[in-house]
C-alpha cells in the first residue's frame, strides 16, 4: 500500500504563491500517474492537475497558466507551485496516485492523501 501526506499550506494574500508537496511512502510512485484535486467548502471535490510518468502535465482550465504540477521521481514526491493566487483557490487541496496506471485515470480507485488547506484573502 501507499501511504501519501500533502504539507505547504497555508494563509496567503491574493497575488501570493504557495508550494504544494505530496509525499509518498510505502512504494515508489514512478510508475504513476498522481494527480491534485481540491474542495472547497460547500462543494465538491475538483480536478486541478494531473502528472503522467514520463513528467506530462494537464490542467484544469482555472488554473491553467497559474498552477505548475512536477514531480521528483527520486523523492518519490509531487509538488504544485501556485502562483498569482485568487481567492476563489481557497480550498483543501488533496494529492492522489493511480496505483495501477501510468498515464489516464478515473480516480475511481486512487489512494488519497488527507489534504491540505489552503486559504487566500482579498
Amino acid at each position: 500500500q501507499v501511504q501519501l501526506v500533502e504539507s505547504g499550506g497555508g494563509l496567503v494574500l491574493a497575488g501570493g504563491s504557495l508550494r504544494l508537496s505530496c509525499a509518498a511512502s510505502g512504494r515508489s510512485l514512478s510508475w504513476n500517474v498522481m494527480a491534485w484535486f481540491r474542495q472547497a467548502p460547500g462543494k465538491e471535490r475538483e480536478f486541478v492537475a494531473h502528472i503522467t510518468r514520463s513528467g506530462g502535465p494537464y490542467y484544469a482550465d482555472s488554473v491553467k497558466g497559474r498552477f505548475t504540477i512536477s514531480r521528483d521521481n527520486a523523492k518519490n514526491t509531487m509538488y504544485l507551485q501556485m502562483n498569482n493566487l485568487k481567492p476563489e483557490d481557497t480550498a483543501v487541496y488533496y494529492c492522489a496516485a493511480d496505483l495501477q496506471r501510468a498515464y489516464g485515470s478515473n480516480w475511481s480507485s486512487a489512494s488519497w492523501g488527507q489534504g491540505t488547506q489552503v486559504t487566500v484573502s482579498s
